[in-house]
């Protein structure tokens, strides 16, 4: 019978790591465990973390920057610049597969997008309440200043979408 495991981590790409660094330990208070760490697809062939790599992405990745950061309730997010990364022109469409947002939580939405966008950030859409009147659910979807959609719920996401919550 399966059971749920626990989240471990979300890769984020970027197109400069350092401001990606300081972008989510300044917004979401990561904690900044490790890197910059450099990795070259030819100097790191022959190691296990370059074949995961080159397993991974095909050959023709070049080089990668990552560093690594963990929110409070220890999931991880890996910031990963690529050599030849590009800013998207815009988010992941909602029809192509992947990853389309991630979210966080906090019960002060307004004032976490807010400081996104003074991070150089944006917010997408207004605040939303579920039940307006009803229940205290609310959020607001931003995104980083690399084009990676957030989402910012004020509850759990077992608090919001439980049978005893949402009918």
């Amino acid at each position: 019978m399966p059971y749920p495991r626990a989240f471990s981590h979300i890769a984020v790409a970027v197109t400069d790591l350092e401001r990606a660094i300081d972008f989510y330990t300044g917004v979401f208070g990561c904690y900044h465990l490790m890197g910059p760490v450099e990795l070259d697809e030819q100097a790191d062939a022959e190691t296990p973390i370059g074949r995961i790599l080159t397993a991974s992405y095909g050959s023709g990745w070049h080089s990668l920057r990552v560093a690594r950061l963990a929110m409070s309730d220890s999931v991880g997010i890996e910031l990963q610049q690529f050599a030849n990364a590009e800013l998207a022109q815009e988010p992941p469409g909602y029809r192509t597969t992947g990853v389309s947002h991630f979210s966080v939580q906090d019960p002060d939405i307004e004032g976490l997008a807010q400081r996104i966008v003074e991070h150089g950030g944006s917010q997408r859409t207004p605040v939303q309440d579920f039940y307006p009147g009803e229940k205290p659910f609310r959020l607001v979807y931003c995104q980083d200043p690399f084009g990676n959609i957030i989402e910012i719920d004020t509850h759990s996401f077992e608090t919001t979408y439980s049978p005893v919550s949402y009918p």
